[in-house]
C-alpha cells in the first residue's frame, strides 16, 4: 500500500501553488495529485516520495493534513481494464471511497489509486492476479 497525504486547502487563487511551493521548499517530489473543490475549501490528495516530511512541512505552514493508506494497481492500457478491477471489487462487496488515475513512471502504464476501508482488499486483488505497486 502507498502512503497518501490528504489536506484541506483554501479554495482561493494561488491555493494549490502555496501547497506545491511548500513541498518544493521541503524537497518533496509529487508523484500524483488530485484536487477536489467545494465552496471554501478543497481536499488535495498527494502521493509523494516522503509523506512524513511532507506532512510536517505542510502542518508547519498551518495546513490540516493526514496520512492515509491507499492501494495502487498498475493497469494495462486497454479498454475495460479498470472496469474489470471495479467489477471484481463490486462482486466482493468491497466499497471504494474514492479513486483517481495516475501512471507508473517506470513502466509508463496507467495506475488506479483508490481508498477503501476493507482491510483485505490488497490481498484480494493480488489473488486475482492484479499488480499492486508500492512506489511510482
Amino acid at each position: 500500500m502507498l502512503n497518501q497525504v490528504s489536506l484541506f486547502a483554501e479554495n482561493t487563487k494561488g491555493g494549490l501553488f502555496r501547497v506545491t511551493s511548500i513541498l518544493k521548499k521541503a524537497n518533496i517530489n509529487i508523484y500524483t495529485m488530485l484536487a477536489n473543490d467545494s465552496a471554501e475549501y478543497g481536499i488535495v490528495r498527494l502521493v509523494v516520495d516522503k509523506a512524513e516530511v511532507a506532512i510536517e512541512a505542510l502542518r508547519a505552514e498551518g495546513f490540516q493534513c493526514r496520512q492515509d493508506k491507499v492501494i495502487a494497481v498498475e493497469m494495462n492500457d486497454t479498454p475495460g481494464y479498470l472496469d474489470g478491477i471495479l467489477a471484481a471489487l463490486n462482486n466482493a462487496n468491497i466499497d471504494i471511497s474514492y479513486l483517481y488515475i495516475s501512471f507508473n513512471r517506470e513502466t509508463v502504464k496507467p495506475v488506479v489509486v483508490f481508498k477503501t476501508t476493507e482491510p483485505e482488499t490488497a490481498t484480494f486483488l493480488i489473488g486475482r492476479g492484479y499488480n499492486l505497486i508500492e512506489s511510482f
